[in-house]
């Protein structure tokens, strides 16, 4: 059985569709809904680690997730 791998996506809507991008690997996807969106990211990335080699090399580390604040414009 294969590595099991514990990601983290960014989700975003544009119009009628939410865009999942993983953060640990330059996958993305699209769906109508978000438990959509996310299945077919997983789907997406499951593919993608099974057609690469040493795919443990290819899965970088989270990214520090945090907030930041931009000033009006005057």
């Amino acid at each position: 059985m294969g590595t099991s791998w514990n990601l983290t996506a960014a989700v975003h809507q544009e119009e009628d569709w939410y865009v999942a991008r993983c953060l640990e690997v330059e996958v993305a996807s699209q769906g109508r809904t978000i438990e959509e969106v996310l299945a077919n990211l997983a789907e997406a990335v499951a593919l993608y680690l099974e057609e690469v080699d040493a795919p443990q090399r290819h899965v970088t580390a989270t990214p520090l997730i945090t907030s930041f604040q931009v000033p009006g414009a005057a």
